[in-house]
């Protein structure tokens, strides 16, 4: 049965592994006669119901919610700052130079034809990577002050098991601490995938976060890995001068979420902004030169290597669970083939009161993804139920135009055997994307061929991060695409396009 087909409340994620029954019932918030013996090592103080070793969006949200239920918490960060890779070098900042490059690009091609006409405009890169670095500053800080309004301890420093329900703390002040849970959350998050033969500087062969604190635009940069992460710093910098090619081994960019027509739409308009794309293409190696970077690629299935320079590489091929120092052999711990931590539907490790949750274990690596699960995995501690819905969690692209979708794709529904049907609309035909003179892209409804249920949508065009939580409630709601069709939408507005195509699905659009 399809997950989006499942009962609302019941949880979607399938059981991955089954454990005694011990793990049957809830938490366990004793201690054995060994346990009270090694309590000497902490104080009073020290004793938490909750304690999270990182404090990423999953760990920051989680101590949160943990507090609003009255929960005695200790949130541990070793970063020096909350948030994560999302807040600190992800999702916002990422977002800011996604905003301003479009500002600054829009300006320079596109303000002469909506009667603007602007005299010599210059890229001031130092100011363009404070706006972004005083938006994360500030987000920071804001989180920093929720965990205080909430009663959640934050302490700054690297946690690592001691024992079963004993975290010990190396202090970024020096020093270090003991901290005893009857609870405790692993919620240490990702790091970027590193690409083998390719030594990581920052610099010059770079990740995400080194795409995001560049000191100056390269004139040639390269980018291994055409998913969302890639296409949106090769975006960026595309945008600032830079010449940019993007290397896929698959034969889509977006990666397999992405529903291949959309994927292929958007590839042609991202290239008419100037990117280049060699998709089933590999990178066999690469020489790190004084001058210039080599690359050399070929085509994935094999054949005839050819050579490709850059100033820059980015290395965007994926991110993967961080565990390091965290001491899970000292509790018996175990990570699978792919690094994450098993879990059970309730967030459980083997160690019951031990939970992961976030990029550490299962699903999608999305900050909203992670959120839900910070909140439901305190529900099951304080409540013994949760609830989140895989089948119904978004996925965005902050290019330009935007890239959305929720729920399941063409590929995926042929590959379950499912009869669908379909119904699109473009913003070539929206009243409001006319009159901005923003007019690429579409929005498309993948629907049950028999009951109408909603099974998938799908978005790129001007606004499509924003939209997809319209579809995202209808998805979670189980809304038919009729359901949506009725619903009245303001004139003239974008999500107008998003009404029309729910009603191709069932019957016929009225403007087009």
């Amino acid at each position: 049965m399809l997950r989006t087909l499942l009962p609302r409340r019941a949880p979607a994620r399938p059981l991955v592994t089954q454990f005694g029954a011990a793990n049957t019932f809830g938490p366990s918030l004793g201690v054995s006669a060994g346990q009270r013996w090694r309590r000497g090592y902490a104080s009073e103080a020290d004793e938490k119901d909750l304690v999270i070793i990182g404090g990423g969006v999953a760990g920051y949200v989680a101590a949160i919610k943990a507090g609003q239920a009255g929960l005695k918490v200790a949130c541990i960060e070793k970063r020096g700052s909350l948030g994560g890779t999302c807040l600190n070098v992800g999702c916002i900042p990422s977002k800011s130079l996604l905003n301003n490059s479009h500002l600054y690009h829009q300006i320079l091609h596109d303000t002469k034809k909506r009667g603007i006409e602007v005299g010599d405009v210059q890229l001031n890169l130092q100011q363009f990577m404070k706006a972004k670095d005083q938006s994360v500053e500030g987000l920071t800080k804001g989180v920093e002050y929720l965990l205080k309004k909430n009663g959640a301890e934050y302490i700054k420093g690297a946690g690592a098991f001691a024992d079963e329900h004993t975290v010990q703390i190396n202090l970024n002040e020096g020093g270090e601490r003991s901290v005893r849970g009857k609870n405790i959350f692993i919620a240490t998050g990702s790091e970027s995938t590193p690409f083998p033969g390719l030594t990581i500087d920052e610099k010059r062969v770079i990740t995400s976060t080194g795409a995001i604190a560049l000191e100056q635009v390269p004139k040639k940069m390269t980018v291994i890995g055409g998913g969302i992460i890639g296409l949106e710093m090769a975006s960026v910098w595309s945008r600032l001068g830079s010449e940019v090619t993007v290397v896929e081994f698959l034969g889509q960019i977006g990666g397999p979420g992405m529903d291949a027509e959309i994927a292929k739409m958007t590839q042609k308009i991202l290239a008419k902004q100037g990117l280049k794309f060699k998709l089933n293409t590999k990178v066999a190696s690469g020489d790190v030169g004084s001058d210039a970077i080599d690359l050399k690629i070929e085509a994935a299935k094999g054949g005839k290597e050819e050579s490709l320079d850059a100033d820059v590489v980015l290395v965007a091929i994926g991110r993967r669970p961080y565990t390091a120092g965290l001491g899970l052999e000292n509790v018996g711990l175990e990570t699978d083939e792919r690094g994450r931590l098993v879990i059970d539907h309730q967030y459980r490790t083997k160690i019951p009161h031990i939970r992961a949750i976030g990029d550490v274990t299962f699903g999608p690596m999305l900050a909203h993804k992670a959120e839900e699960e910070a909140v439901a995995a305190v529900e099951y501690v304080t409540k013994a139920y949760g609830h989140v819905n895989y089948g119904a969690i978004p996925s965005v692209m902050y290019t330009y135009p935007e890239v959305a979708w929720v729920g399941q794709n063409e590929a995926e529904l042929k590959a379950a055997g499912v009869k669908y049907k379909v119904g699109t609309f473009p913003f070539s035909a929206n009243s409001r994307a006319k009159t901005n003179l923003d007019t690429e892209g579409m929005v498309k409804f993948i629907a049950d061929a028999q009951t109408d249920r909603i099974l998938g949508i799908h978005i790129v065009g001007p606004n499509a991060g924003e939209m997809i939580a319209e579809g995202t409630l209808a998805l979670e709601y189980g809304a038919s695409t009729e359901d949506v069709g009725r619903t009245c939408h303001a004139h003239p507005t974008l999500a107008e396009a998003f009404k029309e195509a729910a009603m191709v699905c069932y019957d016929k659009a009225i403007h087009y």
